[in-house]
């Protein structure tokens, strides 16, 4: 429900990397960011031309954030890898269209540029859709790094319970 005091009470109550979720349009979203605790920024490359990615990013980065560049296609992930220096890279499952998920947008984008996301050593996270662990054991199969999960936990009234089946026997 993106609420800035949620960031704010998570950051007192933890001791672990926070990502801002949210849609930055304004680099002064940024320096709240900071402010509320976080220690990442998740830039949304449909929402922003090249020359914004470019500068919320050295912006991101130029404050001590790690920046998590999101993609939803195959346009997307070429616009990125075309302007390089982005090492920390999401492929969103969700058509933003429909807001359904699908993990073969993860597989099909990981094999397509597989050779450009190498060369950069691009950090590959997968997005969206992640409800068990075999939703995990596909994206690690098709290339994906890490994994942001969001809704099927906050889905769950047992979230611990939830959170040992998600990861339960990961490498």
């Amino acid at each position: 429900q993106g609420s800035t005091e949620y960031l704010r009470q998570i950051r007192e109550a933890v001791d672990v990397p926070l990502l801002r979720k949210d849609f930055v349009i304004d680099a002064r979203q940024i320096a709240e960011a900071i402010e509320w605790g976080a220690d990442a920024v998740l830039l949304i490359v449909a929402i922003l031309d090249d020359d914004r990615l470019r500068e919320f990013h050295e912006l991101a980065v130029g404050a001590g954030l790690s920046v998590l560049v999101e993609v939803h296609d195959a346009e997307e992930l070429q616009r990125v890898l075309a302007l390089g220096g982005f090492p920390l890279i999401g492929i969103n499952n969700r058509d933003l269209a429909s807001f359904e998920t699908d993990l073969a947008t993860t597989e099909t984008l990981t094999a397509q540029f597989a050779q450009q996301l190498a060369e950069q050593q691009i950090l590959l996270v997968s997005e969206s859709g992640l409800f068990n662990r075999s939703d995990l054991d596909r994206v690690q199969t098709a290339g994906a790094q890490a994994v942001l999960v969001g809704e099927s936990l906050m889905r769950e009234t047992d979230v611990k319970s939830a959170l040992q089946n998600l990861i339960s026997n990961c490498n």
